[in-house]
């Protein structure tokens, strides 16, 4: 026990000295619209079905300006991100008009093998080089727009092979101005991460991951996204929260099941979290968050809800966590340390 308790004890020192770190390079290096407008949290698309535009509206009326979409079928209505940007940049806004450069559009080019069979939006048969430039040329129809803040692969292809041809195009679709920045997806070999930027002529400058307990919330590679300046972009972080709480009863005794579809299953309900939240006067989802902001993640909110969107807008301009704080909240995810309420 003893040893246990000196190994996390170095282990939460060391975490101290690498969210200073993470501060100052979320402080410093920030996702960014092209007017200079900071990306602190994204709203996505995924699952928003015949929704989709409503819900993009409603997400940048409420004050988000980052959106995030894929060149999926199966899972995403792209062209429905499309016809909300259409309507919201010929719309007068709260506060004047909203531009190309004030919105960050992100997307991804999803393999064959993340496809609908039934509707793979390129050529199957194409080389994979031009199924990524024809992915990519649908997206930019779809969403009505010039180029893409940011261009991210879905997941890994088979071998490294295959991902090192993905990335020299999407590198040519850089040079060509389609995307400003490039990135990727699903990502947990940090071995993989680690030659693919090494290799790279233009790095990665976004990975996009589940942060969840299955993934150990990526520490490690987390750590390389802090040292070599790029940004970690958490989903899951919450959506399927409220959703597993419905299916709890039904899921008890498979709980595989219940860790994979679920974010962070305890940490709202820890009664830690809801101290702090209540101290500070703020819900616990928004608490989460922040802390999420304030350990170096840009996360993404795929909330459905309006005035969940309203309250998760507020929370880049909340004060930051002090370390006491976002150690409790470590203590939670990575300890599993923390009563329900």
């Amino acid at each position: 026990m003893v040893k246990i308790l000196l190994k996390r004890g170095r282990e939460n020192a060391k975490g101290r000295e690498h969210i200073i770190l993470q501060k100052k390079l979320a402080e410093a290096m920030p996702l960014s619209t092209l007017s200079g407008r900071p990306v602190h949290i994204i709203y996505g698309t995924a699952w928003k079905k015949e929704r989709t535009a409503e819900l993009v509206r409603s997400a940048v009326k409420a004050g988000f300006r980052a959106i995030d979409t894929a060149c999926q079928p199966k899972h995403y209505d792209e062209a429905q991100v499309g016809v909300a940007l259409e309507q919201l940049l010929q719309e007068p806004q709260n506060g004047g008009a909203i531009r190309r450069e004030d919105i960050f559009v992100q997307t991804k080019f999803t393999s064959v093998d993340g496809q609908d069979p039934a509707r793979v939006p390129y050529d199957r048969k194409a080389s994979l080089p031009d199924q990524v430039r024809q992915s990519m040329a649908r997206s930019l129809a779809n969403l009505r727009v010039d180029f893409v803040d940011s261009l991210v692969l879905h997941g890994p292809m088979r071998t490294l092979d295959e991902n090192r041809l993905v990335w020299r195009t999407f590198e040519e679709l850089h040079a060509a101005g389609k995307t400003k920045r490039i990135g990727l997806s699903n990502c947990y070999d940090l071995r993989l991460l680690r030659t693919l930027y090494d290799e790279a002529h233009i790095r990665p400058a976004v990975l996009q991951n589940r942060f969840h307990a299955e993934t150990g919330h990526d520490r490690d590679i987390r750590a390389f996204c802090t040292q070599n300046g790029i940004v970690y972009q958490s989903f899951w972080t919450l959506n399927f929260q409220f959703y597993a709480k419905f299916v709890w009863v039904f899921l008890a005794k498979l709980n595989y099941v219940w860790k994979f579809w679920t974010a962070n299953p305890h940490a709202l309900h820890s009664t830690v979290i809801r101290d702090i939240a209540k101290k500070r006067g703020i819900t616990p989802e928004q608490l989460f968050y922040r802390f999420t902001i304030d350990i170096g993640i840009t996360p993404l909110s795929g909330t459905t809800n309006t005035a969940h969107m309203a309250h998760d807008v507020l929370v880049p301009d909340m004060p930051p966590l002090s370390a006491e704080e976002i150690g409790q909240i470590e203590s939670i995810l990575y300890y599993g340390q923390g009563k329900k309420s």
